[in-house]
Parts: C-alpha cells; sequence; structure tokens
C-alpha cells in the first residue's frame, strides 16, 4: 500500500475505488468518470489532492532560491500571488512542473509554498536543499507535504460554493491569486488554481483538519481518473507521460509550455536552453476521426510510418470523441494534418490539432 491521504477514511465510507498513484493509495473514482466529469464542467466538484507535494521555502534568500527552482520567474511574485513553471536540469529537461505560491500573510521574511507533483516532495527537497547550498544562500526548506492536505473545488459553481463555505471574497480573486480564510475554525490557504481548466479554488489545509474541509464543500466528489479525463481536454502535462527525464526527456519547448520560461533568472537548466525555442518535435493534439482509443505508447502514424508515440489518450467525455497527446516532428505537426493511431495493430484516422480541445472558462 501506498501513502494514505488523511481522507481515506472518508474516501472509503463513500464507496470510492482506489488506485496506487505517485506513492500514494487515492481514489480513482466514486460515481463514474462520466458523472464526476459532467459535475466538473457543468456545476461543482470536489477532488483529494493531497498526494500533491508541498515544500516550505522562508528566510531572507527564499526568492533567490525559488528563481533557481523553478523556471517561470518565481521569485518577483508579491504576496498572495501564485505561477506556474517548470523544474528543468542542468540539460534543460523537465523534471517536473510545479505551482509556486507566496503566501500572503508573511510576516518578516518572504514566505513561499511550492507545490510539486505527487511522489517528487523528497526529492525535490533534497533538491533545493543542494541548490541553496550550491548558491550560498540563507533559506529554510521544509517538506511539508504530510503536514498539509489540500483540496481543489472545480467547476463554474465553485467560486460560489466557496464563497458561502467562507467569509473570504473567493469570487473576486483574480485567476492565480492566493488568500487566507477559515472554513468553520480551520485556518487555510485559498488559490484561484487548478488543473481541469474550469473556475474554481485549492485549498490547502492543515492535515488533521482535511477531514473538517472536505465536508465543507457539499458537492459531487471525483477521484483521479476523472482528474485525468479533465486535464486531457485541455491538454495539460502529466508528469511520467508527458515528461520524464529518463522515459520522456523533454525540454518545456517540446512540451509546450515554454510560455512558463523565462531566461531572465537563474534556474538550472537555463543555459541549455539558450537555443531550443523551436525544437524539431513538439507536443500536439490529436481528434480521432474513426472509432478507437488512443493508449499511452501506441505509435503515431504518417503514411503508414511511426512519426511519433501517444503519450496519454482517452475518449473525452464532453466531445464523446477520441482524443490523445502526442510528440510530432515538424513535418507533421501542423494543425489539420492527417495521421493515424495504431490501436490494437490497426491504423485508426486522425488529425492534429492545437489544444485546449474545449474551450477553458478559468481565464
Amino acid at each position: 500500500m501506498g501513502r494514505a491521504s488523511p481522507l481515506a477514511r472518508a474516501h472509503e465510507d463513500r464507496g470510492a475505488r482506489v488506485t496506487e498513484f505517485g506513492g500514494w493509495t487515492m481514489p480513482v473514482r466514486f460515481d463514474g468518470t462520466r458523472v464526476e466529469h459532467e459535475a466538473v464542467r457543468e456545476s461543482v466538484g470536489k477532488f483529494d489532492v493531497s498526494h500533491m507535494g508541498e515544500l516550505r521555502v522562508t528566510g531572507p534568500d527564499a526568492p533567490a532560491l525559488v528563481d533557481r527552482l523553478q523556471t517561470n520567474d518565481a521569485g518577483t511574485l508579491a504576496p498572495g500571488e501564485a505561477r506556474y513553471g517548470g523544474v528543468t536540469d542542468e540539460r534543460g529537461v523537465l523534471l517536473d512542473d510545479t505551482v509556486v505560491y507566496r503566501r500572503p500573510d508573511e510576516e518578516d521574511e518572504p514566505s513561499y509554498l511550492l507545490v510539486p507533483n505527487a511522489g517528487h516532495d523528497e526529492e525535490a527537497t533534497a533538491r533545493a536543499v543542494r541548490v541553496r547550498d550550491a548558491a550560498g544562500l540563507t533559506a529554510d526548506v521544509e517538506n511539508a507535504t504530510e503536514d498539509l492536505a489540500m483540496v481543489a473545488v472545480q467547476g463554474p459553481d465553485a467560486p460560489a460554493l466557496v464563497d458561502d463555505a467562507t467569509a473570504a471574497d473567493v469570487a473576486t480573486l483574480d485567476r492565480f491569486e492566493v488568500t487566507t480564510a477559515k472554513l468553520g475554525d480551520v485556518d487555510c490557504l485559498v488559490a484561484t488554481t487548478g488543473y481541469t481548466g474550469e473556475a474554481g479554488v485549492e485549498v490547502v489545509c492543515p492535515w488533521d483538519a482535511a477531514a473538517r474541509v472536505w465536508a465543507a464543500f457539499d458537492c459531487q466528489p471525483c477521484g483521479l481518473g476523472t482528474r485525468d479525463t479533465l486535464r486531457l481536454e485541455m491538454g495539460y502535462l502529466l508528469s511520467g507521460q508527458e515528461f520524464d527525464p529518463e522515459t520522456e526527456p523533454r525540454t518545456p519547448f517540446e512540451a509546450g509550455i515554454g510560455f512558463a520560461v523565462d531566461r531572465s533568472t537563474p534556474f538550472v537548466g537555463r543555459d541549455a536552453l539558450a537555443g531550443a525555442t523551436d525544437p524539431d518535435e513538439r507536443l500536439v493534439g490529436l481528434r480521432l476521426t474513426e472509432r478507437g482509443v488512443p493508449r499511452h505508447g501506441y505509435p503515431v502514424l504518417a503514411d503508414g510510418r511511426e512519426v511519433g508515440t501517444v503519450t496519454s489518450g482517452t475518449v473525452s467525455p464532453t466531445l464523446d470523441e477520441p482524443i490523445a497527446l502526442a510528440y510530432l516532428p515538424r513535418a507533421h505537426r501542423d494543425p489539420g494534418t492527417a495521421v493515424a493511431v495504431e490501436v490494437r495493430g490497426d491504423p485508426v484516422a486522425a488529425r492534429v490539432t492545437r489544444p485546449p480541445f474545449v474551450a477553458r472558462t478559468d481565464t
């Protein structure tokens, strides 16, 4: 068994089906992926995302340290702001993608919360310490993953639901803003971030208060299966599939997150990315025009020749058609290009498209 969420008992009582993911045992579905997916696209759903890592970075040189840890100029964040970016090694290859929050309630020194992907917290902590020490910076790094829980409330009705549960005026926050709020007697951070393309928030709270925060939101519980279909409709990256330093080594520009690279900052890997803005291969979307379910590892064909590999694929619950992500070379990646995905040995017609596959509403 993997590491357990603080909400494991609540999920068991609700009848969730669980799975192993990133070293954690987490709910994969409650009432079915389509039911949960439609709830988020049409109204509101809640997710236990306590498997995500949480690192506290504080001290006088904390801004300089987060600038070295993340590709997207996190050191200039004002209190109450958040920023998405990549984490790269000296080769410029993606190790992770993260969100960095600068706490709105910091006192004498800058205070950040870094959120790496599930199972990356120990590695991210060790890396942050190495980078800090190599640069001679004065900052404290603490792995708070098993001190903090996280609940995501997502969907067009999510802001109103969270407003009703707390005195914080969440509806007035812009995207990627962070505030403090009380849910009952629980002190929380509430951030307008998410992984679904819908309006909503992610709530960070103490580990032992997670059940009270979860219960405060009366809406459809959703599992990791639904989180995956929602993020795939947006074309969002999944660590271990769209990038992996060993099995799928990709730069931020290949992975389509060049917008999150600021080379004016001294992040690890900056020099290696100096000439990488127009790579030979890029991540694209595929819409299959015939029946078939694309899966991770399936070949992508052009004129009968393999030109790429599916990194993620599913049948979109919103579109009711198969969609996928894949890296394709320059000659085959323009929107509208005809290709095929080999599904169980048979070529299934597809066309290249530019994600998202469905419209975002969180902008």
